[in-house]
């Protein structure tokens, strides 16, 4: 009884201080969105395979056909993501994707099967944030189209949650509330 009283205690502290904590409360959502599948699917890591990952996809799985985007991110060693993610979304339900331009996030922006923790440390280093401060990082969620694809995924497909412009204003308020990242879980 003792051991989980402690444990309930525990939680309860950890609580407490997320809501206390103004920069953890706007991390919560940023993660919210980037660990999102419309974000995190192609935000891979260095196997260059996009994942379909959301409700309608049951469990998490690689990009059908075999898909690798290799080291170029775009398919250009096999098959170009060009091929089938046109500049617009498909009609159909669960269709192709599409935007302006069709290309994985770099390597070292790798978001997917990672921790709150390891994504907050990674978006504030530049050598893993595409060389951006917090501003920059703000202003290209703001401003990038292929990322506003992720509001506007198509039919059959949810969502990221919030807007880019409010993902922004979290982010620069998370900024200006020190940056916080969570504790390591």
């Amino acid at each position: 009884m003792k051991r989980v009283l402690t444990g309930f205690a525990a939680l309860v502290l950890a609580a407490v201080a997320l809501a206390e904590d103004p920069a953890l409360e706007h991390w919560s959502k940023i993660y919210e969105v980037f660990s999102h599948p419309r974000c995190a699917n192609c935000h891979v890591g260095d196997d260059h395979i996009p994942r379909w990952s959301g409700e309608h996809y049951g469990e998490p799985q690689p990009h059908g056909m075999n898909i690798n985007a290799d080291r170029s991110r775009i398919g250009a060693e096999s098959v170009l993501c060009s091929t089938c993610h046109t500049q617009q979304n498909s009609p159909e339900p669960h269709g192709a994707p599409g935007a302006h331009v069709w290309l994985l996030a770099p390597v070292e922006m790798q978001w997917w099967d990672k921790s709150s923790r390891e994504v907050c440390q990674q978006i504030q280093d530049p050598d893993r944030n595409g060389g951006r401060t917090l501003q920059a990082v703000a202003d290209h969620i703001r401003h990038d189209e292929l990322v506003h694809w992720g509001w506007d995924p198509g039919p059959g497909r949810e969502p990221a949650p919030y807007s880019p412009e409010e993902v922004a204003v979290f982010i620069e308020q998370w900024a200006g509330a020190g940056a916080v990242c969570p504790e390591a879980s």
